[in-house]
C-alpha cells in the first residue's frame, strides 16, 4: 500500500495539527516554574503544554503501528494510547496525591465514553442520517467495561462493610488496612490477566472481527520511517515526563487560589489535558463517517484505563508514594462510572448512532461536571 507523505506546512494546517501549535507553551511552562510564578498560571500553561507533547507520542505511534501490520499496529495503539496519563499519574502517585489520581482515571474513562463518544455521535451525524459501527466488537469492549465496574466497586463495598468507609471528595490520600491494600492488589492482578487475555482474544483469535479499526489508514501518514518515529516516540515521552512534573507540581496550590477542589482538578482538568489530542481524533474520523474507528478510540480506551492503567498504577504504589494507593473510590466516581458503562452498553447495542444520541451523552457529561463542581 502507498503512503502519502503530508509535509510539515500541510499538517501543521490541517484538523489534525492544531495541537503542535500549542508547543511554545512546553517552554513557556519551564520558565515560569524556575521563576517560582503563581502555581495557577503555571498550572494551566503546564496543563497546554502537554498536550502537544500527547499528540507527538499518539502520531509516533500511529507511524509505527502503520508499518508494524494490523497485529502488532493494535498491540502499539493499546500500549502507548493513554501513556501520557500513566505518566501524569505516576508523577502524582510519587506527590501521595492518590485521590487525583483515583480522580484522573474515573474523569477518563468518563470523558472517553461520555464527552468523546457523544462529540463523535454528533459531529459525525450532523450531515447523516445515522452512522453504522461493528456491533459486536464495541460490546466486547463494553463487557470488559462491566468488568471494571465490578472490580472497582467490590473493595468499595467490602470497606463500606468492615472498614471506615468511602474516602471524602476533599481527601488527597487515605491510607487504609493491609486487608484492603491486599485485596485491591489481587484484584489489579486479576484485571491485568484479563486485559493481556483480551489483547490476545481481539489481536488473534478473533483479529479479523477488529483488524478493520487499523486497517486502511495508512495513507493518512507522515511517511515516517521507523527510526525515526522511535526517536519521536522517546522524546514525546520525555517532554510528556517533563510537563507531568510541573502540571502535579502546582496542582494543590493552583486550585486552592482558583477556588476548585482537586478533586474536580482531577477528575476534569487532568483527564481531558492527558487525553485531549487522543480525543480529537475520535471526532475527526467520526466527522469523516469512521465510526467503528471512533467508537474503538472511545470506548476501548476507557476499558484500557479500568483494565491495564488502574491495577498498574494500584501495584506501583507498592513501592512508589507514601503508602500503598487502595482501589476504593469515592462515591461520586463509584455512580458516575456505573452510570457512563451503562450508558456505553445501551448506546453501542445497536450498532447504529444519531447525531442526537450524541447530544445526550454530552448532556450527561455536563450534568456530571456540575456535580463534581459542587461537591
Amino acid at each position: 500500500m502507498s503512503v502519502q507523505r503530508t509535509s510539515a506546512r500541510e499538517f501543521l494546517t490541517s484538523a489534525q495539527g492544531w495541537p503542535y501549535l500549542l508547543v511554545p507553551f512546553i517552554p513557556a511552562a519551564v520558565a515560569l516554574e524556575l521563576a517560582h510564578a503563581s502555581a495557577a498560571l503555571i498550572f494551566i500553561v503546564a496543563a497546554l503544554g502537554i498536550i502537544p507533547t500527547a499528540a507527538l507520542m499518539g502520531l509516533a505511534t500511529e507511524e509505527l503501528a502503520a508499518r508494524s501490520g494490523p497485529g502488532i499496529g493494535g498491540l502499539l495503539n493499546v500500549t502507548f494510547g493513554n501513556a501520557p496519563e500513566l505518566i501524569i499519574a505516576l508523577f502524582a502517585l510519587n506527590e501521595g496525591l492518590q485521590e487525583v489520581v483515583k480522580a484522573s482515571l474515573v474523569g477518563s474513562i468518563l470523558g472517553n465514553i461520555l464527552l468523546v463518544l457523544g462529540g463523535a455521535m454528533l459531529v459525525g451525524g450532523l450531515r447523516r442520517d445515522r452512522q453504522y459501527f461493528d456491533r459486536t466488537a464495541a460490546q466486547v469492549q463494553s463487557a470488559m467495561l462491566f468488568l471494571a465496574v465490578a472490580a472497582l466497586m467490590m473493595p468499595a463495598i467490602f470497606e463500606l462493610v468492615e472498614g471506615k468507609g468511602l474516602p471524602g471528595v476533599g481527601a488527597e490520600r487515605v491510607e487504609y488496612g493491609s486487608t484492603i491494600e491486599t485485596l485491591s492488589a489481587l484484584t489489579a492482578v486479576v484485571l491485568i490477566v484479563t486485559y493481556v487475555i483480551g489483547l490476545f482474544f481481539s489481536l488473534r483469535t478473533h483479529r479479523d472481527l477488529f483488524n478493520p479499526h487499523y486497517q486502511g489508514d495508512a495513507e493518512d501518514t507522515m511517511g515516517w520511517s521507523v527510526r525515526r518515529s522511535v526517536s519521536l516516540l522517546a522524546v514525546a515521552g520525555a517532554a510528556v515526563g517533563l510537563m507531568s512534573e510541573v502540571l502535579v507540581g502546582s496542582i494543590s496550590e493552583a486550585s486552592e487560589s482558583i477556588g476548585i477542589s482537586e478533586f474536580f482538578v482531577g477528575v476534569i482538568v487532568v483527564a481531558i489535558v492527558g487525553n485531549a489530542a487522543e480525543h480529537w481524533v475520535a471526532i475527526l474520523v467520526a466527522f469523516k463517517n469512521k465510526m467503528d474507528l471512533a467508537v474503538n478510540i472511545a470506548v476501548g480506551s476507557s476499558a484500557q484505563i479500568a483494565l491495564f492503567v488502574a491495577p498498574i498504577l494500584v501495584l506501583v504504589s507498592f513501592v512508589l508514594g507514601p503508602s500503598p494507593m487502595a482501589l476504593v473510590f469515592n462515591g461520586f466516581e463509584l455512580g458516575a462510572v456505573l452510570i457512563a458503562v451503562l450508558i456505553a452498553n445501551y448506546v453501542t447495542s445497536e450498532g447504529e448512532s444519531t447525531w442526537f444520541e450524541g447530544v445526550q451523552l454530552l448532556a450527561v457529561y455536563v450534568i456530571l461536571a456540575l456535580a463534581f463542581g459542587f461537591a
